[in-house]
């Protein structure tokens, strides 16, 4: 039974010592500043909709967020990087188009083209408006002439009917005064 006296002892002697580290942690600052040796991890937020649990039907889910581990960290293993000098990946959707001088002069060439396309835009419109309304007069040239026509048949046939009556032969006498003709005949 001596062993299990020994016991409570040796916690006593355990609680009363002040444990000695050999190694210190490091400070806060320099666990905030690991941006030298690791790339940091890159979380984005979808906005999901309502929807229908795909294993249970009688489950639906509200509109929520859900966050998404984009990049994991990982150790930065290129040579030579100096913490100043660290710049954290970007995403490739946010980041600007490298610009260079092909791609500039060709930019200015696409500007150019849009201006002279817009001109000649402007230019066609004027003269499809321009034709429209001479479409317009000519339509309405086309249905006077053809009313014009219609009369002319109509006065042609008149005249041909005229031409065909027989003349009468025993025309009334012309008095060569002024006097009215005698209405007894005498």
């Amino acid at each position: 039974m001596k062993p299990f006296h020994l016991i409570p002892l040796l916690f006593l002697a355990a609680c009363s010592s002040t444990p000695k580290l050999g190694m210190r942690p490091p400070s806060s600052t320099a666990l905030a500043d690991n941006s030298a040796v690791r790339y940091p991890e890159i979380i984005r937020a979808y906005h999901v909709g309502c929807y229908p649990d795909p294993n249970d039907d009688s489950v639906m889910h509200e509109q929520h967020v859900v966050y998404r581990v984009e990049e994991n960290t990982r150790w930065d293993l290129r040579p030579g990087v100096i913490a100043n000098d660290f710049t954290l990946p970007r995403d490739a959707a946010f980041s600007p188009t490298p610009v260079n001088d092909a791609v500039l002069a060709e930019v200015n060439a696409q500007r150019l083209a849009t201006a002279e396309i817009t001109v000649q835009a402007k230019t066609l419109s004027a003269a499809l408006t321009q034709f429209q309304s001479a479409l317009q007069v000519a339509r309405t040239n086309l249905q006077q002439t053809a009313a014009l026509r219609a009369q002319v048949d109509a006065l042609q046939k008149r005249l041909d009917a005229l031409a065909a009556t027989p003349v009468p032969s025993a025309a009334t006498p012309v008095s060569t005064t002024n006097a009215p003709a005698d209405p007894w005949g005498l």
